[in-house]
């Protein structure tokens, strides 16, 4: 009689997808592993994805795995002012063009990072969402096809 319940609670419970066979966590994982460490922790790892959008903000270089950066399912590698540097010189241009439409492979933590909300004048607005970021400060992080 115990062995039915157990039976189905067992379907509820969503599988773990393991790594890839070269090791490394694709961007729904990240997100996934990233959330249930929850704000302030991270989940270490190598993690790729498929550079689908770019942005900058206050000199940090982002390259996201989602058109739209506020997609839940998207993971942000952001880049350091001296990664974007060592980056630069690696690929001979600014990593915007050069890694637009192609896979990389991140090694990291990937987080939650709380982002805010501002009105116009600057002012928080009260209202923000959490991101999943993997902050890169050395170009040795980032490997590229």
């Amino acid at each position: 009689w115990l062995l039915v319940p157990l039976l189905g609670l067992a379907g509820c419970v969503a599988p773990v997808r393991p790594a890839a066979p070269d090791g490394w966590l694709d961007p729904s994982m990240a997100v996934m592993l990233a959330a249930a460490a929850g704000p302030g922790r991270g989940v270490d790892g190598v993690f790729a994805l498929t550079v689908r959008a770019s942005g900058s903000d206050r000199g940090q270089l982002y390259l996201n795995s989602e058109r739209d950066y506020r997609n839940p399912r998207n993971l942000s590698i952001a880049l350091t002012p001296q990664a974007q540097q060592e980056m630069a010189e690696r690929l001979g241009q600014a990593p915007l063009r050069s890694l637009h439409g192609r896979q990389v492979r991140v090694q990291g933590q990937a987080r939650l990072v709380r982002i805010d909300f501002t009105h116009r004048d600057g002012q928080p607005s009260g209202s923000y969402y959490y991101q999943t970021q993997v902050r890169v400060e050395r170009a040795s992080q980032l490997q590229w096809d």
